[in-house]
């Protein structure tokens, strides 16, 4: 070998490998204080910031990809993105289709209604309701297995953003999701005026899960395990706690 080739060989071999590049999913549609996109478009929150320590934390080099919240599962099973960090709880169905990492967050699922109407977290109590719910979601599938047999109607939407601006104009009765997501809502001027929490539904782990993980690509053994580590490294470091603190008052890791 020349000596310009010898001294090309060494300064790869001292160079850093590149960190791996990751796509990871969100939901292209807002979900405060989880994700959302600001004022200049860029996307914030929450989770936001979880997905970016994991990244550090995994010396994994991430794009945020936003997808539709139906289609994002086709989207990692297609290669589109590497991994899902949306909010979504592991449960035993879509562990048929896909793999999760660990969990990073796990909060209770609870109804929201309308001020002064008497109604409580169950079918008896929400019966002849009107519930909201957003499609493709564990909180759909939980109100069609136990309010369908009591409620007037089940309304399906795209966002729970749609779901609860027609809670707030007095369209449907009442909205299931997760705590954290509708005390966000509750604490804006249109959820402060127009509806209280009713209370945690009872828990039903096969619908509702186990708590929040990545999603990724089955037999994607190598990503899971570096998510893993990355989120056990975050916890065990405090950089979990104190990206919880500056938007929550309490951790929501769960049990």
């Amino acid at each position: 070998m020349t000596f310009k080739a010898l001294l090309a060989a060494a300064c790869l071999m001292a160079a850093p490998a590149l960190a791996q590049e990751v796509k990871i999913g969100i939901a292209a549609e807002a979900y405060p204080p989880f994700a959302s996109p600001d004022a200049a478009g860029n996307w914030v929150g929450w989770e936001v910031e979880i997905i970016n320590a994991v990244c550090a934390a995994g010396e994994m080099q991430c794009v945020i990809t936003p997808v539709a919240w139906d289609g994002i599962i086709p989207s990692l099973t297609s290669g589109q993105i590497d991994a899902i960090m949306a909010s979504m709880s592991i449960t035993d169905e879509r562990l048929q289709t896909i793999d999760f990492s660990d969990k990073y967050y796990n909060t209770p699922t609870v109804i929201v209604g309308a001020k002064g109407v008497e109604m409580a977290p169950t079918a008896e109590g929400l019966a002849g309701k009107i519930i909201g719910v957003q499609a493709s979601t564990v909180h759909a599938a939980y109100v069609e297995k136990y309010f369908a047999g009591t409620a007037a109607e089940i309304k399906i939407y795209q966002t729970q953003d749609e779901a609860n601006s027609d809670l707030a104009a007095g369209r449907i009765d009442a909205t299931q999701a997760d705590s954290i997501a509708l005390d966000a809502f509750l604490a804006t001027e249109a959820g402060t005026a127009c509806c209280e929490s009713k209370g945690a539904v009872a828990d039903d782990p096969a619908i509702l899960g186990l708590g929040v993980g990545a999603g990724v690509r089955k037999g994607d053994d190598a990503l899971r395990e570096k998510i893993n580590g990355a989120i056990a490294k975050i916890i065990a470091d405090g950089t979990y706690d104190k990206i919880t603190a500056t938007y929550f008052a309490s951790s929501i890791y769960g049990g």
